[in-house]
């Protein structure tokens, strides 16, 4: 178990340290025009490649809502949801303070103001979207990432390719929704970069709570009583 948390916590620092590090990094270099769709490819092969690296110890959450969501869909002990979470939630915050220490170098940063790659919605979302708009999104589209990560480690699916459909799938998320929430999909990621923005993004957070956490128990659902082939091997 001990090995299993460490691949959590690493993996989920990797995620947070280099997909929010894009966007927070690069936002201090408007000239290198790296844009949101940089963004989404960054949070792609964080899960990509952590995915090939400690997916074979720890099965690759790196999220809350990947472990909850696998847990509804009959892949995952309940006795292992908390730890997952928590080993998920520190590596997370773990970046999140490492980031924060390197943009702090750069003279004139301010991680409130900037935001901090934070997600947020109404007047904090990046596109201006309404809570309601930043439901759906979040809802609609972490349902979709967990059949995404059921359907791709299926017996049945082609073997070997898993990370490669999960961090295309990512990716795809990100270029959808960093207008309308700057993408969350994941409790812990948005939990590392609020506690450093430390005002509106912590107020909003319950949003990227329980949204995502029930977006992603729908899709395990959905995977297992619509889609899961019930014959024997």
């Amino acid at each position: 178990m001990f090995k299993r948390l460490s691949a959590e916590f690493f993996g989920t620092f990797w995620l947070v340290f280099g997909g929010c590090g894009s966007a927070v990094l690069a936002a201090a270099f408007p000239g290198l025009g790296i844009g949101f769709a940089g963004v989404a490819l960054a949070f792609g092969l964080t899960v990509l490649t952590m995915a090939y690296a400690v997916g074979h110890i720890s099965g690759g959450h790196f999220n809350p809502a990947v472990t909850l969501g696998l847990f509804a869909g009959g892949r995952f002990p309940a006795k292992d949801v908390v730890p997952y979470i928590i080993a998920q939630v520190i590596g997370a915050i773990a970046a999140a303070a490492v980031l924060w220490v390197i943009a702090d170098g750069k003279a004139g940063f301010d991680a409130s103001a900037s935001g901090f790659a934070s997600n947020g919605y109404g007047e904090h979302s990046p596109g201006g979207f309404s809570l309601q708009a930043a439901i759906v999104a979040e809802l609609v589209l972490t349902a979709f990432f967990l059949i995404i990560i059921h359907g791709a480690t299926d017996k049945r699916a082609p073997a070997g390719f898993a990370p490669l459909a999960i961090g295309l799938g990512l990716t795809l998320i990100h270029l959808i929704s960093i207008p309308v929430t700057n993408t969350s999909v994941n409790p812990a990621r948005s939990t590392g970069v609020a506690i450093f923005q430390g005002g509106w993004a912590l107020e909003q957070l319950w949003m990227f709570w329980l949204v995502p956490l029930i977006g992603g128990v729908i899709g395990g659902l959905i995977y297992r009583f619509l889609l899961e082939s019930k014959k024997a091997d």
